[in-house]
């Protein structure tokens, strides 16, 4: 049964209703919350209904921060559909600050990016005194130096009254990152809930994650061979000298690690720290290269070096100097004359192809933690039918090519979402929060090591109907030790907010005393939105047996055996047991 839940004063907007939802609503309008709910279980619609409530019982204006421009605009969008009978406006760096000033004034909900938020406080442009709420959509973002905390920051100092709710899936892996996000937001309190909760696992469309092992082809093993001879013998070296101390094979962790120690070791007045620097910088460009080959493809690693080879943008002097070297001048000529042959990228062609042929009307993403590997994907499916492919890259300037501004990141997704498109080709900024609701197919090129990442990544299916999940994984590279970091960090990250949650402090709260101005309409009924989260409870109660049916066999090896308690006492003492004889006697 569909039910749609209204408010008194915005009668005009109305939202699908869940039980869980309305919890969270109710805990939310008893303090400042963090709310953990996985991907497409209906976060924002918890926000919707705050806002109406927030609204309606207090003074004030509403602000919804939103990591990207293109979230602010979906957001935006969603907004005006729900809730109509208040005008919804969005303020991102494409607005100039004349025309910032006059919105910030004049509306009572706006969406914007944090750096607009952050930088119009800063120059006086905006006042968050009379800010009644302020919503953090992705808000694992709220730590270190991010806009976004500093925003939320600038509202605690400010408001009068004010209110927060930061959204999330993937809130992060241990206590600290959790307990620096509730801290510097002045949470309250945490509401979270996993997918297969019995209250919310039945909303969930179905998702199927399935893991490709592809094997690297030999010619590409052979290319890698004296890379990998190279960077051991600079690692051997600064082991010697005390900055690479990790054992096993060089990663990117102990380089940087070595990095730090060398920098230190220079500020000591040691001046082979200089050398030191150098070697592990040649060291970190052979890490990635190595990487690049073994699991992007020879594509991916040409057009790295391209990149990495224009000296006016990179003027290393450690770079120059890796470019004139011997192996490296032989590895271009040799990747200059190669066609594809990383078997990933056959895979990601015959997965598409299989796809669009089940199903022409399907969409596909394809996720790349590469600029340079989104380029080659999208260059790898040209000549396939029926796929109309896009990029979807940041806005910010790599190597010389330039990125896509904000607006045109709105216009490939909206294009992509009405079918202009059917294959996007995604680095990291389509990973979060974004709704395309035919997304029937997620690639992930590689498996990535962070949790907040790859649960990001998955949610991209599965939204509103059953969608499918491609890992490829390429067999005895780096991708097997992402994939099972950020499975041991997703298993971590539910415990890290269950022992920060039973930390806070929070206000007693009487149940369900917060939505009373909610009511739920069904097919034959318009009930209390308390009065239908007390019937969705009892529903999905768990029963209790009355009586233990198992029956349990006891034979005489089972029972305890007597022992005599003269034996755990010191020679010569005497028991209780010996007097009670005694007495008999």
């Amino acid at each position: 049964m569909r039910h749609v839940v209204q408010h008194t004063e915005l009668v005009e907007g109305s939202v699908e209703a869940r039980a869980y939802q309305l919890e969270a609503v109710d805990e939310a309008l008893a303090g400042s919350m963090l709310l953990v709910l996985p991907t497409a279980a209906g976060k924002t619609a918890v926000s919707w209904m705050l806002i109406a409530e927030i609204l309606h019982s207090k003074q004030g204006w509403v602000l919804f921060i939103a990591p990207t421009s293109a979230l602010v605009d979906q957001h935006l969008k969603d907004l005006k559909k729900v809730i109509k009978n208040v005008e919804a406006v969005s303020i991102t760096g494409s607005n100039i600050p004349k025309k910032r000033e006059d919105l910030w004034k004049t509306s009572k909900i706006i969406v914007a990016t944090p750096q607009v938020v952050r930088n119009d406080v800063l120059n006086g442009i905006l006042s968050l005194e009379e800010c009644s709420l302020l919503i953090l959509d992705e808000a694992h973002h709220s730590t270190g130096k991010h806009a976004m905390v500093q925003s939320a920051e600038m509202f605690c100092l400010s408001a009068k009254n004010g209110h927060i709710l930061g959204a999330t899936a993937s809130p992060g892996s241990n206590s600290m990152i959790v307990n620096e996000i509730c801290s510097r937001l002045k949470i309250e309190r945490i509401h979270i809930r996993k997918a297969d909760d019995p209250m919310l696992k039945d909303y969930l469309a179905g998702l199927e994650i399935q893991e490709i092992l592809v094997n690297v082809p030999e010619e590409i093993k052979m290319l890698v061979t004296p890379l990998e001879l190279w960077i051991g013998s600079i690692v051997d070296r600064e082991r010697r000298l005390g900055k690479y101390v990790r054992t096993g094979p060089p990663s990117f962790g102990g380089l940087k690690e070595a990095m730090n120690r060398a920098q230190h070791s220079i500020k000591l007045g040691d001046v082979r720290g200089y050398s030191s620097v150098s070697n592990i910088a040649t060291a970190m460009t052979l890490n990635h290269l190595i990487n690049h080959l073994l699991t992007q493809g020879i594509t991916a690693a040409r057009e790295f070096l391209d990149a990495s080879a224009d000296f006016n943008n990179n003027p290393s002097k450690s770079i120059q100097n890796f470019h004139k070297d011997r192996r490296i001048i032989e590895l271009r000529e040799s990747l200059s004359k190669m066609e594809e042959i990383h078997n990933k990228v056959g895979t990601v062609r015959r997965l598409v192809r299989h796809r669009l042929r089940r199903d022409p009307n399907s969409k596909v993403i394809i996720f790349a933690s590469f600029r340079n590997t989104v380029e080659s994907l999208e260059e790898a499916l040209v000549d396939l039918s029926g796929v109309k492919s896009v990029q979807m890259i940041g806005q910010s300037e790599r190597a010389g090519k330039k990125g896509l501004k904000p607006k045109e990141q709105i216009e490939v997704l909206n294009k992509f979402r009405e079918g202009d498109y059917n294959v996007l080709v995604a680095t990291s900024v389509a990973e979060e929060g974004l709704d395309i609701p035919s997304a029937d197919l997620v690639i992930f090129y590689e498996p990535v090591g962070s949790e907040i990442r790859t649960i990001q990544r998955r949610g991209r299916t599965g939204r509103h109907r059953e969608g499918e999940v491609m890992v490829l994984v390429a067999e005895g590279t780096r991708d097997e030790n992402m994939r099972s970091s950020a499975q041991k960090k997703e298993e971590n990250m539910y415990r890290s907010v269950q022992r920060v949650r039973r930390k806070l402090p929070r206000k007693t709260h009487q149940d369900l005393s917060k939505i009373q101005g909610f009511f739920v309409i069904g097919d034959n009924e318009t009930i209390s939105a308390a009065d239908y989260v007390r019937r969705e409870r009892e529903l999905y109660r768990p029963i209790m047996k009355k009586i233990d049916l198992n029956k349990v066999d006891v034979t005489e090896k089972d029972e305890a055996k007597k022992t005599d308690p003269a034996k755990y006492r010191p020679i010569g003492q005497r028991g209780l047991e010996d007097f009670s004889r005694e007495s008999d006697d």
